[in-house]
């Protein structure tokens, strides 16, 4: 079904233009702040009046008499300044709320695309050797988010994990791990036990660094072996190399179990990262300098975008390669832009990264236009965030002043959320327990992000996000157990719930709160819409609070299983199709579990 707001926008957009005579007329359709004003109201009408000059209130009213929406609306009215006011009619409602619930998809009745794109989205985006931490939440959880609602859009989605896996640092990693086999293995020997590097492993990455770092700042002759091992990683010596591709695989490893234990969509092929373009990056800074775009500056190779300034006012340099031969993140970030075009044959590209690196983007899509890696077609879009912070409005940080690990974090979500469900529900199985405690703890953390403006910073707090009342993940699956326990109450009592819900021909749509929970439902495609137009997860958690909100008003005016036979069916479908827009939003676009008892 098309979305009841596209209808009205493109009806009155029409009538606009036979008024004014001419093509392009906006009517800027929205949902009313206040019901008395109706569902909708077109705003649109007021910016023409003033573009052809003449009275917006004459106008508006000219419009309505050109305007045929009696399919749809009672008869549209003009308020204030020259807004028209539109209210649905019960009996649209109601058959959009029966095709809804016919979507043989089970998508709610939402079209998909008219027009399908590639869209290449870069997230999460660790480094290798280091543990991710609560800086790698946001990027992972809203890229994931953009990817699944993109998909039920009907969008070709293409996850890029551009993890940073290359670089000098590695070839001190590698000597680190050659020194520690060959020291086990002689402790081993020693002791007569046979040594097996496939026995091997990296219980804690971010240690494995330490140590290595630590060996390298004071050891000289550590350090010597470990450049001589950056030289043969990057010429390419197959024995530093499988060194390497070892660290990686259980750097890889742990990361992928956060991000199964988060339910992101990312998995090891996704993993694209800058070792990827390692034998590109010379061709990078060959080409933009025979084409002039890029030039020597300060014995570094630098492109100057215009309308980049330093304090000083003077072009600001992107720099792609040192004095010393060495390429940067602009190198490799210039190659993997132009494998995406080029290879992956992407429409858009979207980068969702903290808001720290705007300028970075900014200079890099500038550039990729230049050089014609990523011609005007091709839309680049940087999905920015704020950061998180503590309860002292500072970033979140452990008591000794380092990042909080992420596995940490989530950790102890799920036992804060386990000891809730213990003192709620200590009958539960303790199998039951571990489910539920899993769901609304790891939901908890997700929802509390996504519910935030992303461009913002928030606080990060366990108590607030573990809330059962308020807009967080709780609530929400509170929300859809509630109406989980109202089915099977019903099929306790010997009511064929499914039966009367696949029943109804007619829904009966008389009381207010039937009818504004009904309103509400067939808005969903609307919420998507919104949220996915700008990368913004908040606006899709605020319409389902919304939404919960109006079922318990519903709930509370209006009996379901107790309620006349001629009511129940409607009553019954409404509950039922409240569950799956619940269960839609948050499981399927968001990633968060629901469960059917809390």
């Amino acid at each position: 079904m098309k979305i009841v707001s596209e209808i009205l926008e493109q009806r009155v957009s029409t009538a606009m233009e036979r008024v004014a005579g001419q093509k392009g007329c906006a009517a800027i359709v929205r949902p009313s702040t206040d019901p008395k004003f109706g569902d909708y109201q077109a705003n649109g009408v007021m910016a023409l009046a003033k573009k052809i000059k003449v009275d917006p209130v004459t106008t508006a009213q000219e419009v309505v008499t050109n305007l045929d929406v009696s399919d749809i609306c009672e008869s549209p009215e003009v308020a204030g300044p020259g807004f028209i006011n539109l209210r649905l009619k019960s009996d649209f409602i109601a058959d959009r709320l029966l095709q809804i619930n016919a979507d043989p998809a089970r998508q709610l009745g939402i079209e998909k695309t008219g027009e399908p794109k590639t869209i290449v989205v870069d997230f999460s985006c660790p480094n290798i050797a280091k543990q991710m931490h609560v800086g790698h939440l946001r990027s992972t959880i809203i890229g994931d988010c953009i990817c699944r609602t993109l998909e039920f859009l009907g969008h070709k989605v293409i996850r890029q994990n551009h993890i940073g896996d290359w670089g000098t640092q590695f070839g001190m990693l590698a000597y680190y791990f050659n020194w520690r086999l060959l020291k086990q293995a002689e402790e081993k020997v020693a002791k007569g036990i046979v040594f097996d590097t496939a026995d091997h492993s990296i219980p804690d990455i971010e240690e494995f660094y330490r140590q290595a770092k630590t060996l390298f700042d004071a050891n000289p002759d550590f350090a010597r072996g470990a450049r001589e091992y950056v030289v043969k990683l990057q010429s390419g010596d197959d024995y530093v190399l499988s060194h390497w591709k070892f660290i990686r695989g259980q750097s890889l490893s742990h990361c992928q179990e956060l991000y199964d234990q988060l339910g992101v969509t990312l998995t090891p092929n996704d993993v694209h990262g800058e070792s990827d373009y390692r034998d590109s990056l010379p061709s990078v800074v060959d080409e933009l300098r025979a084409h002039d775009i890029a030039e020597t500056s300060d014995d570094a190779i630098c492109v100057f975008p215009e309308g980049f300034k330093n304090k000083e006012g003077e072009p600001l340099p992107f720099i792609i390669q040192k004095s010393d031969g060495a390429y940067l993140y602009a190198t490799t970030d210039l190659a993997a832009l132009r494998y995406r075009v080029d290879e992956l044959k992407a429409d858009k590209i979207a980068y969702v990264t903290d808001a720290r690196q705007k300028l970075h983007f900014e200079m890099l899509f500038a550039t990729g236009r230049m050089a014609g890696w990523a011609p005007e077609n091709v839309e680049l879009v940087h999905v920015t965030f704020g950061s998180v912070l503590g309860e002292n409005g500072q970033p979140l940080k452990t008591r000794s002043g380092e990042n909080v690990k992420l596995k940490e974090l989530l950790d102890e979500a799920v036992e804060r959320a386990k000891a809730i469900v213990e003192e709620k529900n200590p009958d539960l199985s303790p199998a039951k327990k571990d489910e539920i405690a899993k769901a609304v703890g790891i939901g908890a953390v997700k929802y509390a992000d996504y519910s935030n403006n992303r461009t913002s910073d928030y606080v990060f707090s366990f108590d607030k996000m573990l809330a059962m009342d308020g807009n967080t993940a709780p609530y929400m699956q509170y929300a859809y157990a509630r109406i989980s326990s109202i089915m099977k109450k019903g099929k306790d009592r010997g009511i064929n719930t499914k039966g009367e819900v696949a029943s109804v021909e007619t829904p009966s749509l008389t009381e207010l709160a039937e009818l504004d929970l009904a309103k509400y439902l067939i808005r969903y495609g609307e919420a998507i819409e919104a949220a996915i137009a700008d990368y913004r997860p908040n606006y899709l958690t605020s319409y389902l609070y919304e939404l919960a909100q109006k079922f318990s008003a519903f709930y509370t005016k209006c009996p379901v299983l107790d309620s006349h036979p001629d009511k129940r069916p409607t009553r019954l479908l409404l509950c039922d199709l409240t569950a799956k827009t619940i269960k839609h939003g948050l499981s399927e676009l968001l990633g968060i579990e629901v469960v059917e008892q809390m």
